[in-house]
């Protein structure tokens, strides 16, 4: 597991290799990513947005940006988590990934991005480790 702390939030990663999904003699390697997220600030927060930079082996980076998580934009009270999980396919073996949430206070609007920490992503399949 990887975690990583900023401006009181906590952001906790648990990528999974998925053989089921991933098709090795066809170049595609999928990966699911468990992500916890937990306010230790004293305000409800809301998750606005995500950002992703997804690098593999090859050195191929792929970024991707939009709103919220896997369709919603939860808000998280103090003391609370939100979990979710989602997946990312490459066409190597091997990557890395990581992130940022842009995240915004609901009492006084004010807005701050928290980051994701840089975690691997290797299957058994891999030819060389990036990380």
């Amino acid at each position: 597991m990887y975690e990583q702390e900023t401006a009181g939030m906590i952001v906790r990663v648990a990528p999974a290799f998925m053989a089921d999904q991933s098709k090795p003699t066809e170049g595609r390697f999928v990966w699911s990513y468990t992500i916890e997220i937990e306010n230790r600030t004293g305000d409800p927060v809301q998750l606005i947005s995500r950002f992703w930079r997804i690098t593999d082996e090859n050195g191929m980076t792929q970024e991707v940006r939009g709103p919220g998580v896997i369709g919603q934009q939860p808000v998280i009270e103090p003391g609370e988590s939100f979990r979710y999980t989602s997946a990312a396919p490459l066409a190597a073996p091997s990557g890395v990934m990581m992130g940022a949430y842009s995240m915004q206070r609901t009492g006084n609007g004010e807005a701050f991005d928290i980051d994701v920490p840089l975690f691997a992503l290797d299957s058994p399949h891999n030819s060389k480790l990036v990380n």
